[in-house]
């Protein structure tokens, strides 16, 4: 079995939920604030280990209560975090996030996760089988410098370019496979997409943006659309009663990462996921709404 690094950002997130997002200029009326652990980096690894997977992070949180509260968190879930470290003098990742019928809006504030370096994604040693994951929530140097030593030692490297930001080809020229929705498709392949395209319009798109590697285009309740070989694969949806869909897409980035730390074939490994983050969008919270192995499994029993 393989074990899955997750290089990438550990986040407090600060909900407030309300009947309907605010205008520019506006003030509306909220009916709860939530506090939950949360970061890009941060439920990936959630998402993996729940599942299954030897899963270790790898970046940085704030001396503060958040940070305390952050590690104990990810320890409980079964996340290695012998690569985190603590860093005086800022605070930890911090999400402020608007919840209106299931769709959010997300203000994040990188605080430590802006520290994250070379040194340390250098730290923890992969080896052949090993996937190496990562997003956007820390600086695109130090995913190319983690990248390049995991291509190094044999392992897949899995990039999630969210939030999508403009990256050079010398760090897309180190990821096997590209995970990202259609909005950061459309955002870094140049194309405007609308999420009613028909699949063939992804499937162009995604070929544009890395025609020589796999790119899985989460669709929301209408599934995943995998470019595998420039031949597009579609996994169909799970129609669901979603409840906060903020953690959806990185469920998806570490359920998929696990099963292929385990051997599992790509196309299994997507239906995996894709059933995976149709349990996570049906409460609220981002980590703490991974799914575990047995309620996948029951759900995949269930479809079948």
């Amino acid at each position: 079995m393989g074990r899955v690094f997750v290089a990438g950002s550990i986040n407090m997130d600060v909900v407030a939920t309300t009947e309907r997002h605010p205008r520019i200029g506006e003030t509306v009326a909220g009916d709860a604030v939530l506090y939950f652990p949360g970061g890009k980096g941060a439920n990936q690894a959630v998402a993996s280990a729940k599942l299954g997977a030897p899963t270790t992070l790898v970046g940085r949180l704030g001396a503060d209560a958040f940070g305390q509260e952050l590690r104990a968190f990810l320890t409980a879930q079964g996340v290695d975090l012998a690569f985190v470290k603590d860093t005086p003098g800022t605070h930890s990742g911090t999400a402020i996030i608007t919840v209106a019928n299931a769709d959010n809006t997300i203000v994040v504030v990188p605080g430590a996760n802006a520290k994250v370096d070379a040194d340390d994604v250098a730290a923890p040693a992969l080896t052949k089988g090993d996937i190496a994951v990562s997003q956007f929530e820390i600086p695109l140097p130090a995913i190319a410098s983690f990248f390049a030593r995991a291509r190094a030692a044999g392992a897949t490297t899995v990039l999630n370019p969210a939030p999508a930001k403009k990256a050079d080809a010398t760090l897309l020229d180190l990821v096997d496979i590209l995970i990202l929705n259609e909005t950061e498709l459309g955002f870094l392949s140049g194309m405007e997409l609308r999420d009613s395209d028909a699949p063939g319009r992804f499937a162009e798109a995604a070929r544009a943006l890395a025609p020589d590697k796999i790119v899985c285009v989460t669709l929301g309740k209408r599934g995943v659309l995998a470019l595998v070989e420039r031949e597009p694969l579609l996994i169909p949806g799970r129609e669901v009663k979603a409840v906060d869909t903020t953690g959806a897409g990185d469920c998806f980035v570490g359920a998929l990462a696990s099963q292929l730390a385990i051997g599992k074939p790509l196309r299994d490994a997507l239906a995996y996921a894709n059933i995976a983050a149709s349990i996570c969008v049906q409460r609220m919270g981002a980590a703490p709404s991974m799914p575990t192995a047995k309620e996948v499994e029951n759900a995949l029993s269930a479809s079948r």
